[in-house]
């Protein structure tokens, strides 16, 4: 067999044709990943500072372009007057103090534009150039369909509060941080895949293993509660640690009625499930990176670890400070990059158990 015929074989096999860039293709993945990471700690700086609220229309286009003139901020003051968190919460607000609002919720919406082209253009380049291995075009279209509907769930989200509230639905709220954890999650583990094919052109896709999984989903399960708590302002209910209000179990909590009525709607309740169940999100990755350590990937396996660690101090810290604004915004950012750590361990022993 010629060198040639040997070549096209493997490519047949492992699905890439002779111009396939898979690292370059990780590489720009990976930048995605980061946008998502920055995109939900601005988020959070969103919620905290009470501005999602503060831009009442939906423009995919023309939103993109801030108000320039002083009638145009006027305008859209007026707009943010008719919404009920301006009736019940910032009767009198000055056109100063909405600017800044307006800021973050602008810086928001913009970043998500932003991170739309960085994927699509790119994309639309990658396959132009038949770069793109075989197999991964559908992932890739599927992950930005996914993106885009991130942006509806957002605007579903900012509606949920223009009416009768002050903020948003605290289940809106997990839903639209819940959908962009899940994207940068199935994007980063794609180009985990592409990484391990550039490294090695006969490498298979790591497999999903069973306590992979149930560590991630643990995970983001803790991460849902957080954002309903957070929904809810129920950090503010008790600022001691480990005891709620001197005790264990708060005797504010409702646990009658619907479940998820009252986990949506129970300050109390929401706030002591978040604080226990990240005890066993916790165990459950120490247990992974302990697999993972077996495998030979001590470095990821301590920084999964030591993430777990700064993460629960984090926690600690913003109950204890009353919510801290930067803490608290660098407890959801490291949320996110624990996530992001506990989906490479996940895939490197998928890679691992799929060599066997």
């Amino acid at each position: 067999m010629t060198d040639f015929a040997k070549i096209s074989r493997t490519n047949l096999a492992v699905g890439a044709g002779p111009t396939a860039r898979p690292r370059a293709l990780a590489i720009w993945l990976l930048v995605i990943v980061a946008l998502i990471i920055l995109m939900v700690v601005i988020g959070g700086i969103t919620r905290l500072t009470e501005s999602g609220l503060s831009i009442t229309e939906w423009k995919p286009v023309t939103g993109a372009i801030p108000p320039l003139s002083a009638a145009d901020w006027q305008a859209v003051f007026d707009e943010y007057k008719h919404s009920s968190q301006y009736a019940l919460m910032n009767q009198g607000m000055t056109l100063a103090a909405f600017k800044q609002i307006y800021f973050w919720e602008f810086f928001h919406r913009l970043l998500g534009r932003f991170i739309g082209l960085a994927f699509a253009l790119p994309l639309i380049w990658f396959a132009v150039k038949r770069a793109i291995p075989r197999g991964y075009i559908g992932r890739l279209v599927l992950l930005f369909l996914l993106g885009g509907a991130q942006g509806g769930i957002g605007w579903l989200m900012v509606k949920s509060g223009l009416t009768d509230r002050v903020n948003v639905e605290p289940a809106m709220l997990a839903a639209h941080l819940g959908m962009a954890l899940i994207l940068m999650a199935a994007v980063l583990w794609t180009a985990c895949d592409l990484l391990a094919l550039a490294r090695n052109p006969r490498a298979p896709k790591a497999r999903l293993t069973g306590f992979g999984t149930l560590a991630v989903l643990l995970l983001f399960v803790q991460l849902l509660l957080g954002a309903i708590t957070a929904g809810l302002r129920a950090g503010y209910v008790a600022n001691t640690w480990p005891l709620m209000n001197d005790r264990l179990v708060p005797d504010g909590i409702q646990w009658w009625g619907s479940f998820w009525l009252t986990l949506t709607s129970d300050q109390f309740l929401i706030h002591f499930l978040h604080r226990w169940w990240a005890w066993i999100a916790a165990i459950a990755l120490f247990m992974l990176a302990a697999r993972l350590n077996r495998t030979g990937s001590s470095r990821l396996a301590m920084t999964l670890s030591g993430l777990v660690l700064f993460q629960i101090m984090l926690g600690i810290a913003t109950v204890i400070t009353g919510v801290s604004l930067p803490i608290a915004v660098l407890h959801q950012g490291v949320g996110a990059l624990l996530l992001g750590a506990a989906v490479m361990s996940a895939h490197r022993i998928g890679l691992t158990a799929r060599a066997r």
